[in-house]
């Protein structure tokens, strides 16, 4: 008779502090379709674990004595590549981001000691890394590693005087969750610097690294891009980016759009929200909208790109052939809400064609 077992998605986890891998290890042993079946305490030890078993997924801290996370991840993405979760500290941000370019495929947020214990902070850790390690057959690492291979090379996509532009898109909105970062970037240094639209971003992403996001991009493309705050306008070549832990809502002011911020509530399953950034983005610009979902897990964006399509905008999926995660834009594209499904790196070009006159 055949036997039907499913077998359970094999993680090892590498941090220095007892405190944290006993933390995930109780977290992951929760689930029947999970098991840990190492940990190792440093990167020397991770190395000589990984030579011996064989995890689907490794959850990574990145600071540790001897050999350091960043050293490990370098050797795993060269000699044993599979998909990597880094366990970060709040205020880590700028590490974060240089794991996530050397191959990581996303990060959660560690509790900040033993008094984190039964508070909500352990339960987001709980609920972000079950959501991440039970998704980890839908990750596709070489995607990722061709979409970071990319980065550094890219430039704006075409000399922004080689054409005028029309006023038929006013705003850019895009979505995006795992493999986000990396895709993003990818479409932001390709803008000019004398963009026409506004552009709005809603990055799954915990608080307190959404600032930082910002301030990164902004050293790297020609377009300025920032955290969004409550009461900001919207304006052409400008990057909003909704702050981590909130929702980013657009109000329109006669002529002028402004941004609201909002808290998210605890009943809430993406956070930040695409659907309700594309949804009132869709409501404040109607036709002169586009939306862009890219990489990542779930189905958020899908109602809200449907609200973009149906207002007359347009809109805009990241292809399979490119998506870390296809998940998202998926979503968006069995339910009918894309006009163009593209690889990543044909969208740049994709949207300063939809902005040029007469087109």
């Amino acid at each position: 008779m055949q036997d039907n077992k499913i077998e359970p998605i094999k993680v090892l986890i590498i941090d220095d502090s007892a405190f944290t891998r006993q933390a995930i290890n109780r977290i992951l042993e929760k689930t029947p379709n999970i098991k840990v079946i190492g940990t190792a305490i440093d990167g020397y030890d991770g190395m000589a674990k990984l030579a011996k078993l064989t995890p689907d997924i490794v959850t990574l801290d990145l600071e540790m004595p001897r050999m350091d996370g960043f050293s490990l991840l370098r050797w795993i993405m060269e000699n044993k590549p599979l998909p990597v979760i880094i366990i970060s500290s709040y205020g880590d941000a700028a590490t974060v981001f240089k794991a996530l370019e050397l191959g990581a495929v996303d990060f959660v947020v560690k509790p900040t000691s033993s008094r984190s214990i039964g508070t909500g902070e352990l339960k987001e850790l709980e609920d972000s890394l079950l959501s991440k390690v039970l998704n980890v057959k839908s990750f596709n690492l070489e995607k990722h590693k061709k979409t970071i291979s990319r980065l550094g090379s890219a430039k704006p996509a075409v000399s922004s005087n080689l054409f005028k532009y029309s006023k038929n898109i006013e705003l850019v909105a895009i979505g995006a969750s795992t493999g986000g970062p990396t895709a993003i970037q990818t479409i932001l240094t390709q803008l000019p610097k004398n963009f026409p639209s506004g552009v709005i971003i809603s990055q799954h992403m915990p608080k307190g690294f959404t600032n930082q996001f910002a301030e990164r991009l902004n050293r790297i493309s020609e377009v300025r891009v920032k955290e969004a705050e409550h009461g900001e306008l919207i304006e052409e070549g400008k990057v909003l980016i909704c702050p981590g832990g909130h929702h980013m809502i657009l109000e329109r002011l006669k002529d002028k759009v402004k941004v609201n911020i909002k808290n998210h509530s605890n009943s809430d399953i993406y956070i930040p929200s695409v659907d309700v950034m594309m949804k009132s983005a869709a409501e404040a610009y109607e036709r002169k909208a586009m939306g862009i979902v890219l990489t990542g897990m779930g189905n958020d964006g899908r109602d809200g790109m449907l609200e973009i399509k149906n207002k007359g905008g347009y809109t805009i999926a990241e292809s399979e052939e490119s998506s870390v995660v296809f998940s998202m834009p998926q979503a968006v594209i069995s339910a009918g809400a894309a006009d163009k499904v593209l690889p990543l790196e044909e969208i740049p070009n994709e949207i300063l064609r939809k902005v040029k006159r007469n087109n």
